[in-house]
């Protein structure tokens, strides 16, 4: 309860922007008009990669991000401008798996509630047993550890795996275990096991992040955590970037995919709001 209340309050002092302490910093604002301003003292910490063309896509993906120029200049009319196209496969790089990704009938990109896009982030941290194992799975018992130390995870948190695979981007071997286009028989990274999974779906999480390539471990046949977190229409962050910095406890994520209508995933833009 203390977290959703936390989270209710950083949430609220994000919109209405610390008034007291910014008011001088507002004297020449208009009436009516007001500043969004996040709390004073806090961290924005950018979760997201960059597209461009080391942006690592799954290994079946027939093509991947391309960021064609359309102008980029001086124009006829003496002033500059410019303008591109894109392309990209939905899932790749930091990319949100919406629920229909693997569940038939549930939440597709565009309908996914905002309450569970935002949220108090719980960051369970596995990069010792990643490091000894590069196909680990996240069990149960890592879930229970976690919660002895830092309380229970209620319902709607954001529950955030560092594995510490984030220090292999963008290198594509080191990151999914095998480079070659078009095979994913060979995979290896670590990922969230099945009664993780089912832990998660007891504790009504609102949406499950990791910063490798699935939610499901590298050498994974059945994807058996896409089954049940997108089965119980929890949504999915993968490749998740710059993990190190978030506590335990304490930061408010903001996960923001593209409103794709109908999709099944798409690029996401995700930070974390550290307060003071």
């Amino acid at each position: 309860m203390r977290t959703l209340i936390s989270t209710v309050i950083l949430l609220a002092a994000i919109s209405a922007g610390c008034a007291a302490e910014h008011a001088g910093a507002r004297g020449n604002t208009p009436p009516g008009a007001s500043d969004i301003l996040p709390p004073e003292g806090a961290q924005l910490i950018d979760l997201t990669y960059p597209f461009d063309d080391k942006t690592i896509y799954w290994p079946t993906a027939t093509t991947g991000f391309t960021h064609d120029t359309v102008h980029y200049g001086e124009t006829e009319g003496g002033y500059f401008y410019s303008a591109y196209t894109l392309c990209a496969p939905e899932h790749g790089g930091t990319h949100l798996d919406a629920p229909i990704h693997f569940a038939e009938g549930k939440s597709t990109a565009d309908a996914i509630p905002l309450s569970r896009l935002v949220g108090s982030a719980a960051v369970v941290d596995v990069s010792a047993a990643a490091a000894r194992d590069s196909d680990y799975l996240v069990t149960r018992a890592d879930i229970e550890a976690f919660e002895r130390a830092h309380g229970a995870i209620a319902p709607l948190t954001i529950v955030m795996f560092r594995t510490g695979w984030g220090a292999r981007w963008p290198d594509k071997k080191r990151y999914l275990g095998d480079d070659r286009p078009g095979h994913a028989e060979a995979l290896h990274f670590p990922g969230i096991g099945e009664d993780a999974a089912r832990a998660l779906v007891a504790r009504r999480v609102g949406a499950v992040g990791i910063d490798t390539a699935s939610i499901d471990h590298g050498p994974s046949k059945n994807f058996i955590a896409h089954q049940v977190l997108l089965g119980a229409d929890i949504p999915a962050f993968e490749n998740v970037a710059s993990m190190e910095p978030l506590p335990p406890r304490g930061a408010l994520v903001i996960a923001l995919p593209m409103k794709i209508r109908a999709g099944s995933g798409g690029p996401l833009r995700i930070v974390a709001v550290l307060p003071r």
